[in-house]
């Protein structure tokens, strides 16, 4: 349903006949709970809270379903992924016949774009080893701009139409960590390596508005007005109410700049609210002076209400496994002459950036791969310890797909946390285990996508998707977790239970942002938050658990979205 705009405080509302789980350890479980004014007025049993009701409260009967305190989706890229939805959808799609067949109708249906984009192609999409170039997507369409994109978003090919469009037929310098792949005839083989790379592409397409808060971390230039600003306006709505009908009730974003902030602020004093609680952040690049940082702390002291915030400074320190651009203290598995690219912070740049970040008091989320970044990142949070003084920072690490050993007990000695992705993990979700868990090599599987390893070592793990990365839905996420397979049977089990699974996408998320002590808990004074499952979540068999679906989600005591 379209979110329904209410410009008073919602009716209270109660809910009943429900199996909850409130999250709370002193109060784990209940039957009802009413919601008035915005918060939890009251929880427990089923006669006592129906006995609270007043004439015009609004009753939900679950029906003897889960209801959770509102999910938190803690990785994701909000205003691109909104963008995205009208893109080709390459998940699944195998093969190069296939392949064709889908761009041909897409393209078909999508006579006016001036670069037609897809979505979710496997590094392995053509089979086995064979890597996609220009030439293939020559063969598919001849005659317009067609690039596709890996599902990390770290990947991109294009077409000879598309290259010469963007200027990258011929080659680009680049900075570190991002390459226009040559091949053998000395133009583009058609595969871009990282962001600056694919950037002139998604440029001349006009879709570099989308990813600004990712690829520069800037502002548009000129400002979008008139019709321009009132599309962003819909997009930005789009994602809002994608967000909300997976059960969301919190978005905590990793691509930012001022601009979303303001076109989320717009859309709160046009509808008098926003449908979830969004945490955008600044995005800090290898290109910019520390002084910038200045920017960030003006953005967290002008956003910082319940429903739209700043106060995080994300970083990128390396790229991605599958184009081995992931930084790895050993050579890859089956590329023993490489360490991964070149980072796109110096450990010593990463240090400085870490120090002065922490002296402001601000959040650092930092994306790294491979165990090599990891290990530089804790030492960023290091140094940034020693210089300013301990104090409750909850620096993040995003993703730690490889961490090597010597630096698993760091985490919960830095009160460092690791953001980590239950569909990430080769396996999981239907991706394919090759090539990934070869480039890893069979000695680091055990300290691959390792949550149960860092979670018994002390280590607050909130999950999340990183959407548009991997699909959005938290009730895939939470079976992946809970039916997460080894690799080879001398590997630690890294599953979560069901639980641990459901406190990754609430009390952990909320720790996250240190709002733990209002949300993250369904608890007497605590955010009238609420996702209500259409199944009893406990009933259902673990690989059945991506069948549920969210019947209603409430936000500040306002229903934004009922099935």
């Amino acid at each position: 349903m379209h979110l329904e705009i209410l410009m008073s405080l919602p009716s209270p509302i109660l809910i009943t006949n429900a199996k909850i789980l409130t999250m709370d350890p002193a109060a784990p479980r209940a039957e009802a709970l009413l919601l008035k004014d915005g918060k939890i007025a009251a929880i427990g049993s089923r006669s006592d809270v129906e006995a609270l009701a007043t004439p015009g409260t609004r009753i939900i009967d679950a029906g003897g379903s889960t209801v959770l305190p509102g999910l938190s989706e803690n990785h994701l890229h909000l205003f691109s992924g909104s963008a995205e939805l009208d893109h080709l959808q390459l998940k699944g799609i195998q093969g190069f016949d296939a392949l064709k067949m889908a761009a041909q109708a897409y393209a078909a249906d999508m006579p006016d774009e001036v670069v037609l984009f897809g979505q979710g192609a496997d590094y392995t999409i053509l089979g086995g080893d064979e890597r996609v170039t220009r030439h293939h997507l020559d063969r598919i369409i001849p005659d317009r701009p067609f690039a596709i994109f890996a599902p990390d978003h770290h990947t991109a090919w294009a077409n000879t139409p598309a290259l010469e469009l963007a200027g990258l037929l011929h080659g680009k310098q680049l900075g570190p960590g991002n390459e226009v792949v040559m091949g053998e005839d000395g133009l583009a083989s058609g595969e871009l390596r990282e962001m600056e790379a694919f950037g002139p592409l998604q440029s001349a397409a006009g879709f570099d508005r989308y990813r600004l808060g990712l690829a520069t971390g800037g502002e548009p230039d000129p400002y979008p007005t008139g019709a321009e600003f009132e599309k962003d306006i819909s997009v930005m709505r789009r994602g809002l109410d994608y967000c909300a009908r997976h059960g969301f009730t919190s978005l905590q974003c990793m691509d930012g700049n001022l601009y979303q902030l303001e076109l989320l602020a717009e859309i709160e004093k046009r509808d008098g609210f926003l449908p979830l609680r969004v945490r955008i952040p600044f995005h800090l690049k290898n290109f910019m002076p520390l002084s910038m940082l200045e920017k960030a702390s003006k953005m967290a002291e002008t956003y910082n209400s319940d429903f739209l915030s700043s106060g995080t400074v994300k970083m990128f320190y390396d790229g991605v496994l599958d184009s081995w651009t992931a930084i790895m203290v050993e050579p890859y598995a089956n590329k023993p002459e490489s360490t991964g690219g070149e980072s796109l912070f110096t450990p010593d740049e990463m240090k400085a950036a870490a120090i002065e970040i922490d002296r402001r008091g601000l959040q650092i989320a930092v994306h790294a791969i491979g165990d090599g970044a990891v290990r530089a990142v804790l030492d960023g949070y290091e140094a940034a310890r020693t210089a300013n003084g301990p104090r409750d920072s909850r620096h993040r690490v995003e993703h730690v797909e490889v961490i090597h050993p010597a630096d698993i007990h760091r985490f919960a000695e830095l009160g460092a946390i690791a953001s980590m992705q239950p569909p990430h993990p080769p396996g999981s979700m239907g991706l394919p285990l090759e090539p990934t868990v070869s480039m890893i090599g069979r000695e680091r599987w055990p300290y691959s996508y390792a949550w149960r390893t860092l979670k018994d070592a002390g280590a607050h793990i909130p999950f999340a998707s990183d959407w548009p990365v991997s699909p959005i839905d938290p009730l895939e996420g939470i079976e992946a977790a809970i039916t997460r397979k080894k690799w080879q049977d001398s590997d630690p089990d890294q599953s979560f239970t069901l639980m641990e699974a459901i406190a990754a996408y609430t009390v952990e998320g909320a720790y996250a942002e240190f709002a733990e002590d209002r949300k993250g808990m369904l608890k007497q004074g605590y955010f009238a938050d609420v996702t209500i499952l259409d199944a009893d979540m406990e009933a259902t068999a673990p690989e059945e658990i991506h069948t549920i679906r969210p019947a209603a989600v409430i936000c500040g005591g306002r229903v934004t979205f009922e099935a």
